[in-house]
This record gives C-alpha cells, structure tokens and sequence, in this order.
C-alpha cells in the first residue's frame, strides 16, 4: 500500500491538542469515533496482549460521568475541596461530544511499563484519526484519574489502570496554530562504527 509520505508527515506535525473550551458544542459523527476505536485496535502490542480499554460517555452519559468525578472529588477532598475545581470538573466536560475513558487491561506477563506504551500508541492513532477527519481531541490525564477506587466504576480491576480521559468535540476554528518543536539535531546521537 503506498501511501503519501508528506501527507503523512503534515498529519503528525499539524495534530493539535484542542481543549473543550475550544469545542462548538456540536456532536462527532458516531462513526468518526468508531473509526478512532478501530484505529486504536491497531497499534503495537508486545506479545498480542491488546492492554487498551475504552468507555465512551455520550448525550447524557458526559452529563453522568461529570456529575460522577466532580462527585467523587468532593468525597476525597472533602473540607479541603475548592468549589472552581468542583464547577470545574461538573461543566469542562459538557463541551464535549464524546469523552472516552482511556484504560490499560494489566495481563502481568509483560513490564506494566510495555502495557502502558501501548495504549499511548493507541492513543495516538486515535489523535491522529482525529486530525485527519477535523476533528478536536485532547487527552486529559486529570479529574478522577488519581483516585484508586474507581476502577469499578470504569469496568477495570484492581490491577488495570485509568490513563485518563480523550475529550472529542468539533473544534471552532478550523486553523489550528503551528507546533513548535526544537530541532531533531539536539535529540538524536547517530553512532557509526
């Protein structure tokens, strides 16, 4: 399959984080999302063990899981909980069309390290089906992500782990700004004999 290696690299180095507040509030294609699963299904995985899981929240499942992480942040911090960080975690949510859970099935025959490797390539053929069909993503690795007794609550046991959240919405500008990287020259050591 020959596939246009410059249109590849435009896809990479234009691929933005587009953060909720930058959604129009209008709803992804369902079909764009399943794509985004599917091209997720497809990264690399040591010894086939496939560690990512996702949980899509939809329509009225963003309004549910909302209401559960700024729930649960409430339960945790209690007195020393801020009422911006509760409003927070109760409204950036509601932007997005789709928010998908991101989570790592541990199998405990490889590193745990292997396994978290993985599901960030999945992540990333899902940010990149994103870019390529217009559409805004950002994963966030905040709200109830730290908390160690949410697992259930995701379908995950207690080994597996929640890498936190892609929020998907249609972003309001179609232009996003130019990335910035400095050069490959200062990463790369080449070693010839």
């Amino acid at each position: 399959m020959a596939i246009d290696p410059k249109q590849l690299d435009e896809l990479i180095k234009s691929r933005r984080s587009v953060f909720p507040a930058n959604y129009t509030g209008e709803k992804v294609d369902d079909q764009i999302i399943e794509q985004m699963l599917e091209n997720a299904n497809w990264a690399p995985t040591h010894k086939y063990t496939e560690p990512w899981r996702f949980v899509v929240f939809t329509e009225g499942g963003i309004k549910s899981f909302a209401n559960y992480q700024a729930d649960k942040y409430l339960e945790k911090e209690g007195d020393q909980s801020e009422a911006n960080k509760e409003k927070k975690l109760r409204t950036k949510p509601l932007a997005a069309s789709h928010i998908i859970a991101i989570c790592m099935k541990r199998n405990n025959v490889i590193p745990e390290w292997e396994e978290v490797a993985a599901v960030s390539c999945a992540v990333q053929n899902m940010l990149l089906t994103a870019q390529a069909n217009g559409i805004g993503a950002y994963w966030s690795t905040g709200g109830v992500t730290f908390y160690k007794d949410v697992n259930a609550h995701f379908g995950l046991g207690s080994e597996d782990k929640l890498l936190g959240f892609l929020y998907v919405g249609v972003p309001k500008v179609k232009n996003l700004p130019k990335g910035k990287r400095k050069p490959i020259e200062d990463k790369v050591n080449w070693v010839i004999e």
